[in-house]
């Protein structure tokens, strides 16, 4: 009896391991579409020729490592997650280039694009003179017309003229190289989790007090610092990635201990 029961189970979690494969395979090859409902229960025990527990037994590890959400309740169900958007803080790129990385079709929705003095802040990361002036851009970048990020960028306006007669729904990065012949030789990111305040919370589609990822943004090209930023991601749609080799980093910890910053030399 025992033996039976023994080879029972691991049947059924081989059976499981199969509707989680096949499932993903679907959801990679873009059968299923982030947001498309799955089915029931018994609709996909069905379909898949397991029983509902071995069913639940494969939905439960794609619940785990975020492929699937459940929703209870009546207009609830089983629904395929969005994918989370690789933010690779190893390359110096635009968010653009990321979404497109990760299957996304990007988007900007420009809040505000303006000249201000620079503050003791600003002044400082652009190591210029406080009150001399400064672009200053604030954008919601989208994915697939949602939104992904807050992006707050400060640029030193005496090196760039004009910079805000360029478009400035994509890539500011591209505008740089292109009509600037700026190319970023180092770039320095803070990271850190932060919640979402009032305005934050309405740009960006989340409830206030969300946790959110903190990217501050420093960027330097040679001698000249051509930005400071702070952008703002939704920490559910966003996966931060680094890679490591053979070239030296440092890794300094602020002193409150809540950040943490990372030097690639």
């Amino acid at each position: 009896m025992e033996a039976r029961s023994g080879s029972s189970g691991a049947a059924g979690k081989e059976s499981a391991e199969s509707v989680r494969r096949r499932i993903m395979e679907e959801v990679r090859a873009g059968s299923l579409q982030p947001g498309e409902r799955l089915g029931s229960e018994r609709a996909l025990a069905e379909r898949f020729g397991v029983s509902r527990a071995t069913l639940r037994l494969a939905l439960d590890a794609l619940e785990r490592v975020g492929t699937i959400r459940r929703v209870p309740g009546r207009g609830g169900g089983t629904f395929v997650h969005h994918t989370k958007i690789e933010r690779d803080l190893s390359s110096i790129a635009g968010l653009p280039e990321y979404l497109r990385r990760s299957g996304y079709e990007a988007g900007t929705r420009v809040i505000s694009a303006s000249i201000r003095p620079a503050d003791e802040t600003t002044a400082r990361e652009l190591e210029i003179e406080q009150g001399a002036p400064v672009y200053d851009l604030l954008r919601v970048r989208l994915a697939n017309s949602e939104p992904i990020s807050l992006e707050h960028a400060t640029l030193p306006a005496d090196p760039l003229p004009g910079l805000l007669e360029h478009p400035l729904g994509g890539s500011i990065m591209d505008v740089l190289r292109s009509e600037y012949a700026i190319e970023p030789t180092q770039v320095v990111e803070r990271i850190e989790v932060v919640r979402a305040g009032r305005d934050e919370a309405r740009f960006m589609g989340v409830e206030p007090g969300t946790p959110l990822l903190s990217v501050e943004r420093t960027g330097s090209a040679g001698d000249l610092r051509f930005e400071y930023s702070v952008d703002l991601f939704r920490g559910d749609r966003t996966r931060i990635v680094t890679r490591t080799t053979g070239t030296t980093r440092e890794v300094s910890h602020a002193e409150d201990g809540e950040a943490v910053e990372v030097h690639s030399a």
